[in-house]
């Protein structure tokens, strides 16, 4: 879940080419898919489930318009935890964005419904998502845009081998790097 306590700023992470890609697992139970024909519904559910917003209505019209156009990419590319028994409760979709006219590989919406979460998915969905990454876009550098209010998820991010860029940015996100830093550090201690 987001810690809305918290001051809102951005927050711009990139992990550079060359960097090692922990192993991905999944505890005994659950399962990696792609994106098939109707999953923008459980991508809606998951992103109200963990607060990054505010209706199902938003986040299905959102999806729709940024993602559904590209339909044949997002079965390459937005992936979910599944259980064994068919819910999808997790997601993460790898994405693009452009930079003027440069085009910037990025992790988008990562996610795992609240009371899945302390499991390890989130780490092993995002381990997943940047080898999946590698093997579509190659050993390049990757960005993601973040949070304050997502500073659980950082750790993960870290650990996946991302860092934060203090004057750089990507697509249209501002990066808000000394105050976020300054919001988050005492919560990050043994990470930073």
């Amino acid at each position: 879940m987001l810690d809305k306590t918290l001051p809102y700023y951005n927050i711009i992470m990139k992990r550079t080419s060359g960097t090692i890609v922990p192993s991905a697992r999944l505890p005994e139970g659950y399962t990696f898919k792609l994106y098939s024909d109707g999953d923008e519904t459980h991508w809606a559910d998951i992103m109200v489930s963990v607060g990054e917003f505010d209706s199902y209505k938003e986040a299905l019209e959102y999806f729709q318009k940024e993602y559904l156009p590209h339909k044949d990419e997002l079965k390459r590319r937005s992936l979910f935890i599944e259980t064994d028994d068919g819910k999808k409760i997790g997601t993460l979709t790898n994405w693009w964005n452009y930079t003027q006219s440069r085009r910037d590989p990025s992790v988008h919406w990562v996610g795992v419904k609240p009371e899945y979460q302390g499991l390890g998915l989130g780490k092993a969905i995002v381990y997943e998502g940047m080898r999946r990454m590698i093997d579509l876009e190659g050993d390049r550098d990757y960005y993601l845009h973040t949070q304050t209010w997502s500073y659980k998820a950082i750790t993960i991010y870290i650990k996946a081998g991302y860092n934060f860029v203090e004057n750089e940015t990507f697509g249209t996100y501002a990066n808000d790097y000394d105050k976020a830093l300054e919001t988050i550090k005492d919560k990050l201690v043994n990470i930073i």
